[in-house]
């Protein structure tokens, strides 16, 4: 679409970074409170795996987490809820780390971020479940091959870690933002078009019942990427009606989804989660990103913070499964109380993410990023593939 058509005019043009209508707020430094938040998200997820559902944790516990932990189980049961806090985080991570890099860069940079400490939880956890199957059944050798591509749940294939749903929401994500907006270079006018866009598309998905579309327009989870996108022009431009507005008509598409899908009237087993809660927890999810968006999270420079943003991927890649075994290990191998056992794992879990992220996301993420950008097409000059990549970004 060229800059002069109707639909872009529409759109006001963004203030200067650096005016008097947003100070200070288009600076590229690390944003030290997201990583805290990140970890927020993903020990919300830990919990609930750990006492807020049945299912396989139940078998490791012997018996349900609602006898198990009465009290702290309902609590946990809202812990699922840290996946749209986690969608929420990444629209804003993502806008601001996609700005002025070009496609080939936005691609490789994903690519040397998932997949390293990913292939290793594959291999974790897909041990563990040979030697210990009775927590975990191990999958096929030929499904097992399917999952080290990330693709295993178009593909109907099982997954080794129950979590990698999530990343799947992540990719197409990835791959939408990639094609709208880093495709063209990204922009102030390219990311709120994108957002405008995907909000309309997502409502109007739902009334095409066609899955599809639903795969594509993602309508339960695309309010949370498309309210941290707009969260992240607000940190970098300032906010206005129109950024605010986005941010908004997200919370309320947001709030609705996710109580659509974890609320249902009736029985629903051994918690029962309040709507009211939901929808108070996806508004603190927002309101915790717009705090980061508006500074008021400046202060928060602890250095360990640092720490804890390196340690949530790995963490949330390894910590359902094998946090079963080691409960299983712990608990029902050695007796040990159910507090002391949770929190062992917990800490256990954290110390492995801390061996990924040290020995293999540290020395292999930045050797495959490398890997990837020496690359080329046969046949095809470098010179001619770096000026398209150039070109990419215009």
């Amino acid at each position: 679409m060229a800059p002069s058509s109707p639909a872009l005019a529409a759109i006001p043009a963004p203030p200067v970074p650096g005016t008097a209508s947003a100070p200070l707020r288009a600076r590229r430094g690390r944003l030290l409170a997201l990583d805290g938040l990140r970890l927020v998200a993903a020990l919300m997820v830990c919990l609930y795996h750990y006492a807020g559902r049945g299912g396989p944790v139940s078998g490791s516990w012997h018996q349900t987490p609602a006898a198990v932990f009465p009290t702290l189980g309902r609590a946990a049961t809202y812990g699922c809820l840290g996946v749209q806090f986690f969608f929420v985080i990444s629209g804003f991570v993502i806008c601001m780390s996609s700005w002025g890099r070009t496609l080939g860069d936005f691609f490789r940079s994903r690519v040397a971020r998932l997949y390293p400490a990913y292939w290793v939880a594959l291999v974790l956890v897909t041990a563990a479940a040979v030697v210990l199957p009775v927590v975990v059944h191990p999958v096929r050798p030929d499904e097992f091959l399917v999952n080290l591509t990330m693709l295993q749940q178009p593909m109907g294939a099982t997954r080794v870690l129950g979590v990698c749903w999530t990343l799947w929401v992540e990719v197409r994500f990835y791959a939408l933002f990639a094609l709208f907006v880093v495709l063209r270079g990204v922009t102030y006018r390219g990311v709120v078009l994108f957002c405008g866009v995907w909000t309309l598309a997502a409502v109007v998905c739902r009334t095409s019942g066609n899955e599809l579309t639903d795969q594509l327009i993602m309508p339960d989870y695309a309010p949370f990427f498309i309210g941290g996108l707009a969260l992240y022009l607000i940190h970098r431009f300032g906010g206005d009606l129109l950024l605010w507005g986005i941010v908004a008509v997200s919370w309320l598409l947001g709030q609705s989804t996710a109580t659509r899908g974890l609320w249902h009237a009736g029985a629903q087993g051994d918690f029962h989660r309040d709507p009211w809660v939901i929808m108070a927890i996806v508004t603190l999810a927002f309101a915790a990103v717009a705090a980061v968006a508006l500074g008021w999270t400046g202060r928060a420079d602890w250095s360990w913070l640092v720490t804890a943003g390196a340690l949530t991927y790995p963490f949330y890649l390894v910590h359902e499964h094998l946090g079963w075994f080691v409960i299983r290990v712990l608990h029902r191998g050695l007796g040990l109380p159910p507090w002391p056992t949770l929190v062992l794992t917990v800490l256990g879990m954290l110390l492995l993410a801390w061996l990924i992220h040290r020995f293999v996301e540290k020395p292999f993420g930045p050797r495959l990023k490398k890997a990837l950008k020496r690359a080329r097409t046969p046949g095809v000059p470098a010179g001619f593939t770096a000026a398209k990549d150039g070109g990419s970004a215009g």
